[in-house]
């Protein structure tokens, strides 16, 4: 067998299927976005109270930030769904069949998220060349300085985030919604590792290098920490002071540090090799077999003896049959988005709510807020997709008022898990009378369960609220960021105008949830 022709066709084929899909123009789209963003100066690359010179060097560094920071936080989601395809197309069991063995199957997936994490940054690339004439400040062109941090810095972090993806669809407990929450954690902590360490062994974005480069061109000392990247809106900023920039000094130590990436995406490829199932079902579903199943099923009856029945009339029911029971719709709602749960589940949620009612500090209790709606995100994502994942969309659908008595009862039942965990932040807002902040904490309650029903119902995946929930707990609950503090657990933001947009927002999922429910009826 030609080996490396092989795992070219698999990631060729792989890549074509991805490539045809609107996802994959969106992909895209969205990297063209974060090009126009540094186009336009709303991403910032700052060291202090300075800006470098857009000059070559520092359009290439920046753009090389964006491909090793946010995309590789935001396609990674995007890339870690390739051996699921093939699940759900059966295609893996085809190629379970051949004498592809299962570390080529899984190089060629990530060689295939890897051509298509590099489109990402070619699209930055194209996006540094129109960068180069509208935004610049010096007008002498080096192509090298231009394109070399993101041929350099940003490449090889694709390799590893395409290795990554990979390996997390081979670990069972990473697979689904758990590893999507986990990669979130993994991602900063690879951002922030090589600040901490100070070791371009740990530095898979460039960061470090960027940073203490920049640094000493801006003639600050050496540990200086104000370095921040950020994106900023709103109103234009007074100017900012500039210092000139030529790029890192690429010496040996350094590309040898960029090609050791190459080497460890081929170690994680081969761990994904050693957890990868190879599509064997029987792995997967024996044991659950074997207790479903005590007793031997008898043969369905040959088809001859269906003709041989009677043809009978059946009788329908009376309207009067048909009465509402939303209460034991919303019980039957609540023990299947619990189902599951270890006592250790409640347990944990139950320490969250009496810490967010005991601790003092507003400030503390803001951030216990937003562990405590964190803990449950798995249940929330799981809303506007159970049936279809399940296979029982046909039979709940098929039920009398599917849209006014069984989503509803969906619903209900994330707000109410909201309500429970988030119980003790709101008993503090009470006993203190702090009523715009119960009202604020209240919409934050109905947003988070809201938009998990609606990004379900419409995408058919629980992946995009897990990416949105984890992004604005992140950045709102545990960063204080008010604009994104759905849960207005910052003691300022209450008193902001915050809390009626998400009102707002919540009343626009909630449209979209029933609109998209009622298409799936139709479909």
């Amino acid at each position: 067998m030609n080996t490396p022709r092989v795992v070219f066709a698999s990631a060729r084929a792989d890549f074509l299927e991805r490539v045809r899909r609107y996802s994959f123009l969106f992909t895209l789209g969205s990297a063209l976005y974060f090009g126009y963003l540094a186009t336009v100066g709303k991403l910032m690359l700052r060291i202090g109270e300075l800006r470098g010179i857009y000059n070559s060097a520092w359009i290439g560094g920046l753009l090389a930030m964006v491909g090793s920071t946010l995309i590789s936080l935001a396609r990674f989601y995007f890339v870690k769904n390739s051996i699921q395809r093939d699940r759900e197309t059966r295609a893996g069991e085809i190629l379970a069949s051949t004498p592809l063995s299962r570390f080529l199957y899984i190089l060629s997936k990530v060689l295939s998220n890897f051509v298509v994490l590099s489109l990402m940054i070619l699209v930055l690339a194209l996006s540094a060349i129109v960068m180069r004439f509208v935004r610049a400040e010096d007008l002498h062109i080096h192509i090298w300085k231009l394109f070399a941090p993101l041929l350099l810095l940003a490449i090889p972090a694709m390799a590893v985030i395409a290795a990554l993806a990979v390996t997390f669809e081979t670990i069972p407990f990473l697979r689904g919604g758990f590893g999507n929450v986990v990669y979130f954690f993994v991602w900063t902590a690879m951002l922030a590792a090589p600040v901490a360490t100070r070791s371009l062994t740990f530095d898979l974005s460039g960061i470090s290098m960027l940073r203490e480069s920049m640094i000493a061109a801006a003639g600050l000392p050496s540990g200086n920490t104000g370095f921040s990247f950020s994106v900023e809106f709103g109103a234009v900023r007074a100017p900012v002071p500039t210092f000139h920039w030529e790029g890192i000094s690429w010496t040996s130590d350094i590309l040898l540090s960029r090609l050791a990436l190459f080497a460890v995406a081929l170690i994680l490829s081969i761990l994904a090799s050693l957890f990868f199932d190879r599509f064997d079902a029987a792995r997967r579903y024996r044991q659950s077999a074997r207790s479903s199943l005590p007793f031997a099923v008898a043969p369905p009856p040959a088809s001859s003896a269906y003709a041989a029945l009677p043809v009978r009339a059946l009788t329908a029911l009376p309207a009067c049959a048909i009465h509402s029971r939303f209460l034991t719709i919303l019980a039957a709602e609540i023990r299947l988005l619990l189902k599951g749960q270890r006592w250790w589940w409640y347990l944990v949620a139950a320490g969250f709510i009496i810490a967010s009612a005991a601790v003092p500090d507003p400030s503390a209790r803001g951030m216990l807020l937003g562990c405590a709606w964190i803990w449950p995100i798995l249940l929330w994502s799981s809303m506007g997709t159970r049936a279809v994942q399940h296979q029982t969309h046909q039979l709940l659908f098929s039920a009398p008022h599917p849209i006014s008595r069984q989503l509803p009862a969906v619903w209900l039942a994330g707000v109410l898990v909201a309500i429970l965990t988030g119980s003790g932040f709101a008993l503090r807002l009470l006993v203190g009378a702090n009523w715009p902040g119960l009202f604020a904490w209240l919409i934050g309650a109905l947003f988070v369960p809201t938009s998990a029903l609606a990004l379900g119902v419409w995408s058919g995946s629980a992946k995009p609220f897990e990416i949105l929930c984890t992004l604005l707990w992140y950045l709102g609950p545990m960063h204080a960021l008010p604009a994104l503090d759905y849960a207005a657990s910052a003691p300022a933001t209450p008193s902001t105008h915050y809390p009626l947009f998400y009102l707002a927002l919540t009343a626009v999922f909630a449209v979209a949830a029933l609109l998209g429910r009622k298409r799936q009826l139709l479909v």
